[in-house]
């Protein structure tokens, strides 16, 4: 145990996080079993070492340990807490939980044998927690965190301080809202920066950013997908292929029967591979109103914009480019759909938004439409610019 606590408070000692996250406030701490899912990269490893520093510092009440310690290649994580229990141990951060083979079972047994444990874990977003056949449905509460938002992007490189805002916040009072933030930044300078490499917070180490977001690219289908869904090494080329088709392919309607002659398998299987991309966060699947997966999404994007660039090596198309920014800021907390024609997106089945090019007219559209502004600062009516939908966390 003491080889833990030295690793736990020497990484606690050197954490530094330049941008504390809102989901710090937003989980409920005094839940006994807490699941935290995030995609590779976007620093669940330093949420919890930042909860741990901002609630205990050198408390030895609270260790952190990560499932790649070769302990756990002999020793179960009951066997851990039970150990941890005896030396007054309270709080039980567990990173990457899921490298654990019985993870869940595991876990569950914590919970019945250690009432006065608490335990939050981290994991990839394709564990189902609360699912039906998870054995923590009902014990456990999961949270998300993601990447970067823009307004977090831009407090870090602006030395500013902005709030997030409700969507509700942004459609009645946008105008008032981006004055304000011009008044102290120009947030248009640093816009294009953020679609580039501003979602994973590995942009602050100096490192080539391109390359390192390919690696972990290549780790969630490695890892995240191979190893939870427990898909035989000798498909992974495919599913790396069918990931690059898609994004070659736009933000457009998937043609699955040729993806899947592509890449050499059933259409069946390469539906089942689109979902797990989509559940690795690697792609995002919209659909009209009232459909969802198994059927064909009508449109598929990659996740955020970030993922665009290393795959795009020559030319990205911008309002391919905006679609997936304004899409990927809207996933949390809102549900979007595509309208039946494809002209537009639908947000929480009810408001029509459009992002607005050069060559197209307002008259066209219904006259409910909220017009998304690629060049604007500040916006006027239901014209909005685009950047303060990075706002929304």
């Amino acid at each position: 145990m003491e080889a833990f606590y030295r690793t736990h408070a020497y990484l606690v000692e050197h954490t530094n996080a330049l941008v504390r996250r809102n989901l710090m406030d937003e989980i409920d701490w005094d839940e006994r079993l807490i699941g935290i899912k995030g995609t590779r990269g976007v620093g669940k490893t330093t949420f919890l070492l930042q909860y741990a520093q901002e609630k205990y510092g050198k408390d030895r009440s609270c260790l952190f340990v990560n499932m790649n310690n070769f302990y756990f290649s002999g020793h179960s994580i009951v066997e851990l807490a039970l150990e941890f229990q005896r030396q007054g141990g309270k709080v039980l951060l567990i990173d990457q939980v899921f490298k654990r083979p019985n993870w869940s079972a595991e876990l569950r047994t914590c919970y019945e044998r250690f009432p006065k444990l608490k335990i939050v874990f981290t994991g990839s977003p394709i564990m189902q927690l609360e699912d039906g056949n998870n054995q923590l449905k009902g014990i456990v509460k999961s949270y998300n965190l993601r990447g970067f938002s823009f307004r977090e992007f831009l407090n870090l490189n602006a030395g500013t301080n902005f709030r997030p805002y409700t969507l509700k916040d942004i459609l009645q009072h946008h105008t008032t809202i981006a004055q304000e933030v011009c008044s102290k930044v120009s947030p248009l300078e640093h816009f294009q920066n953020y679609l580039y490499y501003g979602f994973y917070p590995f942009f602050l180490e100096k490192q080539n950013f391109s390359e390192n977001l390919l690696k972990t690219m290549n780790m969630m289908i490695e890892i995240d997908i191979l190893l939870i869904k427990q898909i035989e090494l000798k498909y992974l080329s495919r599913i790396k292929k069918l990931l690059y088709l898609l994004a070659m392919n736009g933000a457009k309607t998937p043609n699955v029967s040729q993806l899947a002659k592509a890449i050499g398998t059933s259409r069946a299987t390469a539906m089942n591979y689109i979902h797990y991309l989509a559940e690795a966060r690697l792609i995002n699947m919209v659909y009209p109103i009232g459909e969802s997966f198994p059927k064909k999404p009508a449109r598929i994007m990659l996740h955020n914009t970030n993922l665009m660039y290393p795959i795009y090596s020559v030319k990205t198309d911008e309002q391919n480019v905006l679609e997936t920014f304004f899409t990927n800021a809207l996933w949390k907390g809102h549900k979007v759909n595509i309208s039946d024609k494809g002209t537009h997106l639908i947000i929480d089945e009810r408001t029509p938004f459009k992002i607005l090019n050069t060559e197209e007219t307002r008259t066209k559209n219904p006259p409910d439409m909220v017009y998304i502004c690629p060049k604007a600062t500040v916006g006027k009516d239901n014209a909005i610019p685009i950047w303060l939908f990075g706002f929304l966390y």
